[in-house]
């Protein structure tokens, strides 16, 4: 699937949160943050058994033989006699951030429950008091069985507004055998012999994290001076024209055509191109890799929130998990799922439950760290530096 993971990890657009709130603001509208005690409206649930969820095509399990079933779900309704309504409308993060913030706005029903973002557009929503606080109590499954190393993201500590729906790496990529030589470290990727071979993503929240893990920054709190830092080697290479160009979702085309030898990269991709071309690998670095999540949050005034909880809590009995991660294999945010896939009776997926970029490893998992989300405050000046630099 490797048109997947960039349809959705998209490029940054717009002023961002802070730029939205400021532009309204200057219109007369309302300040556009919601307290946390009117997010919430009439819950329906009871009433009303259904619940609509809004996630990015190609990202849940489907029948084999029939693709407008959905197993997973198939299985909630019939557990629970919920009805879902399954929409595949998410394309881009800020676009559909575009279609729902007036009516979040203006405290209006958006007509999602539930939704999936990329945790960098998540943060927006947290932030602007846009994503409801969820019952935990209700939710034994996602309290037992959530990967604790996505327990707390710095833009929503302990996950209260926010729940990963599959997870990733964003690390290197490259062609082996036509490079001759290991890639180890980001630093790798600027040795002369593969100037004009190199491609980094276009998107700023897609790609600093691991350009500055190269610089041995700790990630979780980088600075105002590891950003430009890491701008001006980037800088400097463009000027070099060692990097070919940056890319969005044609970065693996590049490499599979052998267009490029080595790029930034996501772990859901590499098993794909793996699959196609043996000489192809994927590396977290020796200074570490960006582990990022694309997560499900519920919407301010959610007619019926307690039915989205219960969706969620679906998704993270550990069976339910390793059927979605067999399907769409990413890293999966519930590691008991290893276990259930382990066990299966047919070879490739027990093969699954190995492979650790849908299980990473102990020693692994020692170099990937949650990158601290960009600011209101520094998106707009930092989009402008790293949007420049893109531009060259």
């Amino acid at each position: 699937m490797p048109e997947l993971a960039f349809s959705r990890r998209t490029v940054l657009g717009g002023l961002g949160a802070a730029g939205l709130s400021a532009a309204l603001t200057g219109c007369g509208v309302p300040a556009a943050y919601i307290p946390e005690d009117r997010r919430g409206g009439p819950d329906r649930s009871d009433a009303d058994k259904s619940v609509a969820f809004a996630n990015w095509p190609l990202y849940i399990d489907t029948d084999e033989e029939d693709e407008t079933k959905r197993p997973t779900l198939d299985a909630f309704a019939e557990r629970t006699g919920i009805s879902v309504r399954y929409s595949e409308e998410i394309n881009d993060n800020d676009e559909f951030f575009g279609k729902v913030s007036p009516a979040l706005m203006n405290r209006q029903e958006t007509g999602h429950d539930l939704v999936v973002v990329s945790d960098w557009m998540a943060a927006r929503f947290v932030h602007l008091g846009w994503a409801q606080k969820m019952d935990r109590s209700t939710q034994a499954n996602v309290a037992g069985n959530l990967d604790p190393q996505l327990r707390s993201p710095a833009f929503d500590q302990g996950r209260l507004h926010t729940v990963p729906w599959q997870s990733g790496i964003t690390g290197i990529a490259y062609n082996r055998k036509a490079l001759g030589r290991e890639i180890k470290s980001v630093k790798d990727l600027w040795h002369p012999d593969l100037a004009g071979k190199v491609t980094l993503f276009s998107g700023l929240d897609e790609s600093f994290a691991l350009l500055m893990q190269g610089n041995g920054v700790d990630v979780t709190r980088w600075t105002e001076s590891d950003f430009h830092r890491m701008c001006d080697q980037v800088e400097a290479m463009v000027k070099k024209k060692h990097i070919r160009r940056f890319t969005g979702n044609d970065y693996t085309s590049d490499l599979s055509k052998g267009d490029v030898l080595a790029c930034q990269a996501y772990s859901g991709d590499a098993i794909q191109l793996q699959a196609d071309n043996p000489d192809i690998e994927f590396v977290v670095p020796e200074e570490g890799a960006e582990l990022w999540a694309e997560s499900l949050l519920i919407p301010n005034l959610a007619r019926h929130k307690a039915n989205a909880e219960a969706l969620i809590d679906h998704y993270y009995d550990p069976e339910v998990a390793a059927e979605l991660a067999a399907s769409v294999n990413y890293v999966c945010p519930v590691p008991a799922a290893r276990e259930i896939l382990a066990g299966s009776e047919d070879a490739e997926t027990a093969e699954l439950a190995e492979n650790p970029l849908i299980f990473p490893d102990g020693d692994m998992r020692k170099r990937l760290a949650v990158a601290r989300d960009i600011s209101a405050a520094e998106r707009r000046p930092f989009a402008k530096r790293w949007n420049g630099i893109v531009g060259l």
